[in-house]
């Protein structure tokens, strides 16, 4: 019975096995050879097979087009139809609803997609009947979908993949997540204590001319309608002579003996008040010529005290215009228009004198603030890298054995961790993974030494033990097995199988090892009506998927041997 070389198995095992049930069905319509498609996935090992040119790739380009791969008007079957791809999911187990709310969408555990292109060559997406972006769809795809082939095996050469690996085995999840949240705080106040620092430079050397600016503001007599009032004084000063002869003249209009304004007016109602017993017209008469006596005393009281207080004063006269004077100087200035921009501006210099004398003080508390950062900072990432190297020799171990099961008896890795000075996005260091293939052979990076079929078997390996510690999204290996067969076909089928317990697993396989694997099988072929031919997918039952292994294992005809060998390998 074959089983990966496992350290212990976390807690991820007790889980129920259709919590990692993923793409649930899948409809494509009036894409390439496909009329219409519809297809309903389950949980485990799905394998889907064929002859070559039947359409597998086909199924794969609507799956990628729904998952935000960019339209292409010629992939429409009939240019005068629509072309669509449905897509549901089940998510509860993924820990998506934070990516939902980050993109303003409605989180539901049953997640459908949908991607259409109109005959015009414009295309639409969909994520629960809201419509996203491209950019959306391809960041959830991501997160739901792993394609892995041949020729999408470079991820395993990247360093922060690798260091992905190390630190799912680690479980380093939680202190990865406290520490990359420490970085982003130690980012943000090494930030703002470069720019205030900087600021304190540009502000003291402005510092001396604003001081200037601002003494210059507080000793102004800057209120609300000052302009007014100065405006006013300067008029009534700049005319005494003028006011004193006119005000002279009214009083006497209004007080003359004979003939005054006053006496005359006092005589009328003097009259009036005789005759004001017969009647109420009369009356009220009386009572009108007894206000506008009062307020003629009114205004000659006023004349009179105004023409005592008024005199001639130069010096006075040459304050008020200076005060004017000044405000006009300092709006032109300032370039402003008002008395209240004035202080609007004596205000802003206000606070950049303070700011001046308080940024020292702003400054020292950042930088108190950054040390403790930096302090976690180093305590986070040292126990990160305690825990990764902990477990290097662990997967070192497995990826070895795994790859001797896959045909590379002799692969050898090699993980060094180096520590380094810069808080980087997952800690302070830097992994070197070297890796040799043969006996004798020297280590040398990843990328360069190891070929196509090496790295899709590597990425079969990380894969496998990858997805006994982490909830990983359901992946498609896309004949990754081209190019092997007997009993490392077998070996790449059992570790397939093995990945289906605890996730979706589908895979398209020429190979008859791995497709009896399959908890499911499906089978892609042509057919031709009308003319026009079109691909379709059925899924196999029990007696039709011996036919189908044993057509892969002997060719057209099927032999008596090749049945038989088919009902071993499905058993």
């Amino acid at each position: 019975m074959f089983s990966l070389p496992l350290r212990n198995r976390p807690s991820i095992f007790e889980l129920n096995i259709q919590a990692f049930f993923v793409l649930t069905e899948l409809t494509i319509a009036n894409f390439a050879l496909i009329d219409h498609l519809e297809v309903n996935f389950s949980k485990g090992m799905t394998s889907i097979t064929g002859e070559t040119g039947a359409g597998k790739s086909i199924l794969l380009g609507g799956l990628a087009l729904v998952l935000g791969k960019r339209a292409d008007l010629s992939t429409l079957k009939d240019k005068s139809k629509k072309c669509f791809v449905d897509a549901t999911f089940s998510i509860s187990a993924y820990d998506l609803k934070a990516f939902f709310d980050s993109v303003d969408l409605d989180y539901e555990p049953i997640t459908s997609i949908r991607r259409e292109i109109i005959p015009s060559g414009k295309s639409r997406a969909f994520i629960n009947d809201t419509p996203v972006t491209l950019d959306v769809l391809q960041q959830l795809g991501d997160r739901l979908i792993d394609v892995h082939s041949q020729h999408q095996t470079l991820s395993v050469t990247q360093e922060s993949y690798q260091l992905e690996v190390l630190d799912a085995l680690a479980q380093n999840g939680p202190i990865l997540k406290s520490y990359q949240q420490e970085r982003e705080r130690y980012t943000t106040l090494t930030k703002e204590i470069t720019f205030l620092q900087s600021q304190k430079s540009s502000l003291e050397e402005e510092r001396d001319y604003n001081r200037f600016l601002l003494e210059e503001l507080q000793k102004a007599p800057l209120e609300e309608g000052i302009l007014e009032k100065l405006e006013e004084e300067i008029q009534q000063l700049s005319h005494v002579e003028e006011i004193e002869m006119q005000l002279s003249k009214s009083l006497q209009i209004i007080e003359e003996e004979q003939i005054g304004i006053q006496l005359q007016l006092t005589e009328v109602r003097n009259a009036i008040q005789k005759v004001a017993g017969i009647s109420d017209h009369y009356q009220q008469l009386s009572q009108r010529l007894d206000s506008l006596l009062i307020e003629l005393n009114d205004v000659a009281a006023e004349l009179n005290q105004s023409l005592e207080q008024l005199e001639a004063n130069p010096a006075r006269l040459e304050v008020v215009n200076a005060q004017f004077q000044l405000l006009n100087d300092l709006m032109k200035k300032h370039q402003v228009q008002t008395i209240p921009d004035l202080i609007e501006k004596r205000a802003v210099l206000e606070e950049k004198d303070i700011q001046t004398a308080t940024l020292d003080e702003t400054v020292a508390k950042l930088v108190a603030q950054q040390s403790k950062s930096i302090e976690q900072l180093d305590l986070l990432s040292g126990q990160l890298r305690e825990n990764r190297a902990a477990v290097v020799p662990s997967f070192v171990d497995q990826m070895t054995k795994i790859l001797a099961l896959l045909g590379m008896p002799n692969a050898r890795f090699k993980l060094d961790l180096h520590p380094v000075e810069q808080y980087l996005a997952h800690g302070k260091e830097q992994l070197e993974l070297a890796f040799s293939a043969n006996k004798g052979s020297d280590f040398g990076s990843l990328k360069k030494v190891a070929s196509g079929g090496e790295l899709s078997r590597i990425m079969l390996a990380v894969k496998a033990i990858l997805s006994q510690y982490k909830t990983l999204p359901s992946i498609i290996f896309d004949e990754i097995d081209t190019g092997v067969s007997g009993e490392v076909a077998h070996k790449i089928a059992e570790i397939m199988h093995h990945m289906g317990q605890y996730m979706q697993v589908i895979t398209i396989t020429h190979l008859p090892q791995v497709a009896a694997k399959g908890a499911h099988h499906f089978k892609v072929f042509k057919e031709t009506k009308e003319g026009s031919t079109f691909t379709q997918l059925k899924k196999l039952a029990a007696q039709d998927r011996i036919s189908e292994v044993a057509q892969m294992l002997s060719g057209e005809a099927l032999t008596e041997a090749a049945l038989q060998h088919a009902k071993e390998l499905l058993n």
